[in-house]
């Protein structure tokens, strides 16, 4: 690896007294953009492998990895052409089976993508309905419909992609096809008895190879409005933002994850499942996590909310409240593929570095499980200033080059070097298929490793004290006084974490020992110590 990396034999493992999923931390792997094993300039199944150890000695439980399957890239892998095969661009099945045992030898668990709500144009499903004629079986795994007008010359109905333009495609014979997405994603139908067996059955597959859990993708898609109706353009723009649309989250989808939850039952290792659901508030969240169903979701609201004391405590408390109706566990997450990155968010710069240091205390302080995506422990922004030359994903294109999608926070991490990519591939390779920035040679791995002060350490510190401390992880909270601008909480009776989330600082009760600060604290003259503007404290309390 060529890094100053710490070992320990045998890999460490957190006790807990339920499912390992339940409090654990996990790490997203954006596979084009994490680690380039062979030198073609896009992260592949062999450059995670060889990246295993750094996972490992970060301190997280487990790794969930973006789509690796054979695919025609349209949308960066979540355009699945087969669902059991890796794309020859990012590995073998070789790689996949030896990466899950070898992260298993290090004591890491490995969750993977599955994407339910469309194929691929590329899939032999949708192949073997263009070939056939409208009317035909082949097409009803799919959403194929009349056009409207004289001739049939308008889509079906007036909804939109998620990707900008019309959620429908008119093939030459006159059909069109639903497509939520890009028109290389076309939607499955899911009311196809065909399609809900394969997708049993594409589990199974991933199940035997030694996978742990999934991650669904549009987990809340799938199953549509049944009579297609009209929305109107102003009430869909309204709605896009929450993904709180009539073709979205309809009650049929549980039946799936029932049967899902089934299937995971029988495979010994507590194996999971992760909903990707943007739905209107925590309640219908819930929904997906009942005990027959998913054991997770991810806290969209939670990583939407303002920096602000009463917001994040608003969104705290109506998660756990969600959640506790169901027994299952929350969820805490800042950023990951879709959204721009929460340095960025914060304010960018010192205050957003700042923020971002204050808030992975404080989220990973919260009971449940936490999530982080790749890259945050380096403190990497959000790229604003991609040549547009260079811009991938669809969202760029469809929206008429008006939305500068998603690839600002898909710049290949800074591993190692003086000149970019900084190590993203094996030595002596130049390329990166995003272009890293010059800057970031300061915010690589190997700038930050063992560095005082820096992102990465607090991280690492942050990591192995949630590890090692009983009150952390699992478990409840409780709220405890706090100046203005500030949340305080405790966690059993021995951990109280104190978050500052003003422009000032502020005086604060010393609690006991100081484990861990995202900035100095200093002695206040009149007692106490004085918490700087934007920072949080991790705190030892003497217990009484």
């Amino acid at each position: 690896m060529n890094l100053p990396l710490t070992l320990p034999e045998p890999p460490q493992t957190r006790e807990s007294p339920g499912p390992w999923w339940r409090d654990a931390v996990i790490y997203q792997v954006y596979v084009r953009s994490f680690a380039d094993g062979n030198g073609d300039g896009v992260g592949d199944l062999l450059g995670i492998r060889t990246r295993l150890p750094y996972l490992r000695d970060l301190g997280v439980d487990a790794l969930w990895i973006t789509p690796f399957y054979a695919s025609p890239m349209a949308d960066g892998g979540y355009d699945v052409a087969d669902y059991r095969a890796v794309d020859p661009t990012l590995g073998t099945l070789g790689d996949i089976d030896a990466l899950v045992r070898e992260a298993h030898a290090l004591g890491l668990r490995v969750i993977v993508d599955i994407v339910p709500n469309h194929t691929s144009d590329h899939h032999a499903w949708f192949r073997e309905a263009l070939a056939a004629a409208p009317g035909d079986a082949a097409r009803e795994r799919y959403m194929f419909r009349d056009g409207r007008g004289r001739d049939g010359e308008l889509p079906p109905n007036d909804w939109e992609s998620v990707f900008g333009g019309p959620a429908w495609t008119r093939l030459p014979d006159g059909s069109w096809y639903l497509h939520l997405f890009a028109p290389e994603q076309p939607d499955l139908n899911w009311h196809h008895p065909e399609v809900r067996a394969e997708f049993l059955d594409i589990l199974a597959f991933w199940l035997n190879l030694g996978v742990d859990g999934f991650r669904i993708d549009v987990a809340h898609g799938m199953f549509k409005e049944p009579t297609l109706a009209d929305i109107g353009h102003d009430r869909q723009i309204s709605l896009l933002g929450t993904q709180a649309l009539p073709y979205f989250d309809r009650d049929e989808v549980h039946e799936i994850y029932r049967e899902w939850r089934a299937l995971l039952d029988t495979y010994p290792g507590d194996r999971v499942a992760v909903a990707e659901a943007w739905v209107p508030d925590a309640g219908r969240l819930a929904l997906y996590l009942r005990p027959d169903e998913l054991h997770q979701a991810f806290n969209f609201h939670y990583l939407g909310t303002d920096w602000s004391a009463p917001a994040f405590r608003a969104v705290v408390d109506d998660s756990l409240a969600a959640v506790a109706d169901v027994g299952a566990p929350a969820t805490w997450v800042l950023s990951n593929h879709d959204v721009q990155r929460h340095v960025t968010r914060y304010g960018g710069g010192t205050r957003g570095q700042a923020r971002a240091r204050a808030a992975v205390l404080l989220t990973l302080a919260l009971p449940g499980s936490a999530y982080l995506y790749q890259g945050e422990e380096l403190g990497l922004p959000e790229v604003t200033d991609l040549p547009d030359e260079v811009l991938q994903d669809p969202q760029w294109e469809r929206s008429g080059h008006t939305d500068r999608g998603r690839d600002g926070c898909r710049v290949p991490i800074p591993w190692d070097g003086a000149e970019a990519p900084f190590g993203f591939g094996p030595p002596g390779s130049r390329h990166s298929w995003l272009p890293v920035p010059a800057d970031w040679r300061e915010l690589s791995v190997r700038a930050q490793w063992d560095r005082p002060g820096s992102m990465l350490e607090l991280y690492r510190e942050a990591l192995r004290l949630r590890r090692d401390l009983p009150g952390l992880g699992g478990g409840t909270l409780r709220w405890i006084d706090a100046p203005h601008g500030c949340l305080a909480f405790e966690r059993g009776a021995e951990f109280v974490c104190v978050v500052n989330f003003g422009d000032a600082p502020v005086t604060i009760p010393s609690y006991g020992r100081q484990l861990l600060a995202g900035a100095p604290l200093v002695a206040a003259e009149a007692g106490g110590v004085v918490l700087p503007a934007n920072t949080a404290v991790w705190w030892g309390r003497t217990a009484k």
